[in-house]
This record gives C-alpha cells, structure tokens and sequence, in this order.
C-alpha cells in the first residue's frame, strides 16, 4: 500500500517589521563597512520603501520551496500588492488583518462574505468608531487619518506629541465596543476584534490540510498568529516585545531590525527542514 503523502508545513508570518523593514526600521548599527546589502522588496511613488537582507532573500525563497508560505499582513490588498518577494509566488496571502485571503492573488469571496457576516454581528459598526478617532485626536499630532477596506480606521501620527496616555485611553472605550487598539510606529490602527489573522489562518490551514504551522510577528496584532501557531517567533523590537509578551511555543528573539527577519527566515528554514 503506497504511504498518504505527508501533510505540508505551513509558514505564516507577518510582513512589516518581521521580515520586510522600511529604512527607518533597518536598525543598522554596525559600522558601515560591516553592514549587510540589502534587497529592495518595495517601491512605492518611484522610491525604494521596504528592504530584506540579501541573506534573508535567499532564505526566504528557499523556504517558499520547502513550505507553504503564507504572507500575513495588516496592509491592504493595494499596500501588499506593491510587495515583491523573493522566490516562488505564495498560493495564498492573509491582508486587511485577515479581512482578505488571496488565491492566486484574488480575494476569496466566500471568506470576504464570512468576515462580513462574523463583524455586522460582533462588534460596533465602523463609522461610529472612525467618527470617535477623529474626534479624540488632536490636529497638533494627527497627521493623515484612513479607513483600510471598509473593515478598519487607522491614524498617522507624530509620535513625538502623541500623549502618554491617549492609546490606551482609545484602547479601554475600544474595548466596550468589541474592537482593539494598537501602535505601530506612527500608526494607531483600530481594529474589530473579531477581524483576526488567525481566523484566517485557520482557513488556510484548512484548504492546504497543513501539519505543523509556524508563524512570526511583533505587533498586538500578530498576537493570535502567533498563538495559532505549533512554534513561533518574535523579533526584539516591536509592541510584543516591549511589553515583554511571550508564550510557551513562541521564540522571544534579542535581535532587532532587519536582521531580526533574516534569523526568522533562518530558524523557520531549520525548523521546516526538520
């Protein structure tokens, strides 16, 4: 009788600041002559925007080969749409916080349906909440404020006047109505709480009939993924880190900025080759 064929790994792993770094989040602080080159992944209106180490493109495409590599993303379909990432194209990929699943680059509109039905029943309406964000946000720091696929607001702001305490004051009245606040970088993002990567992980997970699945992330948000996941990692930067969050399956990384992502990719190789 001839063996079922083994059931494939999955690697789902968060974008920004986990695998892909803006100049800005590079961390570069070796001497110049020690410094890794780099690989722009990203152009957005004619310039360079987001960056892997040459290292970490090797890795990466060589994991797209041995495992099912799911992107997983807070960006929009647009936002993630400018993203060119080394090695074979990835089947699938989780955007809009897992408001998306792409096939073959096409949102799932059986999942698109899901996720609509999941938050006109579970949580306060957008527009009630975007009205809130502005209203609380003072002009002085608020810089750009945006609505992300009809699912979520986010806020850019000067992090530099932000006040102390105004993210988790958002965060408690966030709460009572069923969504949940989080700061990356100079954006505050609201979000509905059952809108999730991990939900959406889940179906993908369910379609490929995946064994183990690894994830990777540093924010609030990639919280659940990473708690989703049979082993995880966590760069030393990012919300997660600061607030000292981990899990028992879940590798707290010291490193930080891009070479963070390249060891990511490395123990996710390892741990998929195993």
């Amino acid at each position: 009788m001839t063996p079922a064929p083994a059931a494939p790994a999955l690697v789902a792993s968060d974008l920004d600041r986990t695998l892909i770094y803006s100049a800005a989040a590079l961390g570069l602080d070796m001497p110049d002559d020690r410094a890794p080159r780099l690989l722009c992944v990203e152009v957005y209106q004619h310039q360079p925007l987001s960056y892997v180490t040459e290292t970490a493109a090797g890795l990466l495409a060589e994991l797209a080969r041995a495992a099912v590599f799911v992107p997983t993303t807070t960006r929009t379909r647009e936002q993630y749409g400018r993203i060119r990432l080394p090695g074979p194209a990835s089947r699938y990929a989780i955007c809009a916080n897992g408001g998306h699943l792409l096939v073959d680059g096409v949102s799932d509109p059986d999942w698109q349906a899901h996720v609509r039905r999941t938050l006109d029943s579970g949580c306060a309406p957008l527009a009630a909440v975007r009205e809130y964000l502005v209203r609380s946000a003072d002009p002085s720091w608020l810089l750009k404020e945006r609505v992300a696929e009809d699912l979520f607001a986010y806020l850019v702001v000067d992090r530099g006047l932000l006040p102390d305490n105004w993210v988790k004051d958002l965060a408690d009245w966030a709460e009572e109505q069923g969504w949940t606040v989080s700061l990356q970088g100079r954006k505050v993002y609201a979000v509905p709480k059952p809108l999730t990567k991990s939900a959406a992980l889940a179906e993908v997970v369910r379609r490929t009939g995946a064994g183990r699945v690894l994830t990777a992330g540093d924010s609030l948000l990639d919280a659940d993924l990473l708690l989703a996941g049979d082993r995880g990692w966590r760069p030393g930067h990012g919300e997660l880190a600061d607030s000292g969050w981990t899990a028992p399956h879940v590798t707290a990384l010291g490193l930080r900025g891009v070479a963070a992502g390249e060891e990511i990719l490395r123990e996710a190789l390892r741990a998929v080759s195993r």
